[in-house]
């Protein structure tokens, strides 16, 4: 478990930064050319595709084979346990965007949600406030910019990130200025015994593929071209957690859950939306 988590050293993430650089060039160089038609969203489709084949690649040669072999050696109660440890850590930074975009609602009970499963979740470990019908409100930084009026910009596959677009590209990019403080992992970033730190976060980047070993597959199962499936999913997940944002509503359109009232002075906007998911 010790040799899955060990996040790279920073020689390692040197040579991780110089490749990803190169692959960049690569698909840069591959993708000059135009596409026919291309996607009004996606005018980068040449190179976004080359970037993803390169992607895939490697997935299929370093990534996918080790979150296999941590989903293979690791029981289920151990891996449900640590995923949601990691969520919990995540829904720090999900309660602090909350409260960016103006939702004290969602704020608040994020926060108490962090709170109950934190103590009564034994450190995160079990859902409790799931299991007692709590709802998790997933956000961050990029659905940020999105409520505060940033349009989401083009399409474009990061190399190893995979999907994104110009808005959340910035918002990594600030992510990646000061992870200590906007992050989902600056509690972990925090922590100051670098081989514990590295660990931790070699163990988060690992169980974080390993959730997504089914999706994958059922991607290569039913999609005709598996990057326009991806990119198309990618988009409207986005769009839709933007427009929930802002005309309180879920992420599939339908109005949040009737949280508790925690002040006289917030409108959680009259109408929920289900309007297309454009910006």
């Amino acid at each position: 478990m010790n040799a899955i988590a060990q996040a790279p050293s920073s020689s390692t993430t040197k040579r991780v930064f110089r490749l990803s650089l190169v692959a960049t060039a690569i698909a840069l160089v591959s993708g000059c050319a135009s596409v026919n038609n291309p996607n009004p969203a996606d005018p980068w489709e040449r190179y976004n595709r080359t970037m993803d084949t390169i992607n895939y690649n490697v997935d299929r040669a370093v990534f996918r084979p080790v979150a296999s072999a941590y989903d293979t050696l690791t029981p289920q109660p151990a891996r449900t346990c640590i995923s949601n440890m990691f969520n919990n850590v995540g829904d720090v930074w999900s309660a602090v965007n909350s409260f960016l975009q103006g939702r004290p609602h969602d704020f608040f009970n994020t926060l108490g949600r962090v709170l109950f499963n934190s103590t009564m979740g034994l450190g995160g470990c079990i859902d409790v406030h799931t299991k007692n019908g709590g709802e998790r409100i997933r956000n961050d930084f990029g659905t940020t910019l999105g409520v505060w009026g940033m349009p989401s910009g083009p399409y474009v596959v990061l190399p190893f990130l995979g999907p994104s677009t110009v808005r959340d590209t910035t918002s990594l990019a600030t992510a990646a200025l000061d992870a200590k403080e906007f992050s989902s992992v600056a509690p972990i970033t925090a922590i100051k015994n670098v081989p514990v730190r590295n660990s931790i976060l070699g163990l988060y980047l690992v169980d974080m593929r390993a959730n997504l070993l089914e999706a994958d597959e059922m991607v290569n199962e039913v999609a005709l071209d598996r990057y326009s499936f991806i990119r198309d999913a990618y988009l409207q997940r986005r769009n839709a957690m933007v427009e929930s944002r802002r005309h309180g509503a879920s992420e599939n359109g339908a109005p949040l859950p009737d949280y508790e009232d925690y002040g006289d002075d917030y409108d959680d906007n009259a109408t929920p939306s289900t309007e297309g998911l454009t910006n």
